[in-house]
């Protein structure tokens, strides 16, 4: 996309002067993470790759890694814009645009997922699990380049979540900090969760083994998932069970973690 024509990223770099002129301390910062650059894909593969990169392998490569990825798969720089408007859109601190870009770890951590995840299924599986190792140390969040993640994906504070290898999400899913979607044994192949459009995975739920979280479900804080839950559904408890239908068809959209509002519609 010519940089001319890209409203997002005109947007983002508006954003960002008005921010480097009202806190000068920060304008190296912002001129070197966004005002540099011609593209939300070069701004974002120099972010990450300055956060990613040591003396073992450099920041440069990393970078070039990044770019090499964008350019051979479109799809990669289509989610990523995608989970970018996601935060916006469903985080309340969100309140501009350039934030998921500049400091949201969890936008960054699926970024680096979506990069590895490619590199995954051209068979440079070695630099994939580097880069799985690199972001679980920066980001503390741990997330399989073999798992299947849709565009829309917002990880909110993300710290501590876990993502598995056989693990599928669709697209527009929220998920929050400290949540696992796991295994429940050592067997092989598929054996991660299948989690469909529209879930809200709400703070701590632990949901594993090969089962599936239909479209438009919810799952309450800390709870624990260990068979299918249907569409449309509200589960919570440990282990979950069935507490109600939630009022919105798609969950992830609205953010309202609360239970009780469901349990009007409790299903026996």
């Amino acid at each position: 996309m010519n940089d001319k024509t890209d409203t997002l990223w005109q947007t983002i770099c508006a954003e960002v002067r008005d921010s480097a002129r009202d806190e000068p301390v920060l304008a190296s910062y912002f001129y070197t993470a966004v005002l540099s650059h011609d593209s939300l894909e070069t701004a974002l593969s120099n972010n990450l790759a300055q956060l990613l990169g040591n003396s073992v392998v450099s920041a440069l490569v990393i970078r070039q890694l990044f770019v090499e990825a964008m350019a051979a798969d479109r799809t990669i720089s289509i989610n990523m814009r995608r989970d970018l408007l996601a935060h916006y859109e469903r985080d309340p601190a969100c309140e501009k645009y350039s934030m998921p870009l500049l400091y949201f770890k969890g936008f960054h951590a699926v970024q680096v997922y979506r990069v590895a995840h490619w590199l995954w299924q051209h068979q440079r599986r070695e630099l994939a699990r580097y880069l799985q190792n690199q972001m679980s140390e920066i980001f503390a969040v741990d997330i399989h380049p073999g798992a299947t993640i849709g565009g829309g994906l917002m990880v909110d504070h993300a710290t501590g979540v876990v993502i598995g290898e056989t693990t599928i999400i669709e697209d527009d899913v929220s998920i929050l900090h400290s949540v696992t979607l796991g295994g429940s044994g050592c067997g092989v192949g598929a054996r991660h969760p299948t989690i469909r459009r529209g879930v809200l995975i709400s703070v701590g739920a632990k949901i594993l083994g090969n089962i599936e979280v239909g479209a438009g479900a919810k799952v309450g804080a800390g709870s624990l998932v260990l068979e299918s839950v249907a569409p449309h559904t509200t589960v919570a408890g440990v282990p979950a069970r069935v507490v109600g239908t939630p009022r919105e068809a798609q969950p992830a959209l609205v953010m309202d973690q609360h239970i009780n509002g469901d349990e009007e519609k409790r299903v026996s």
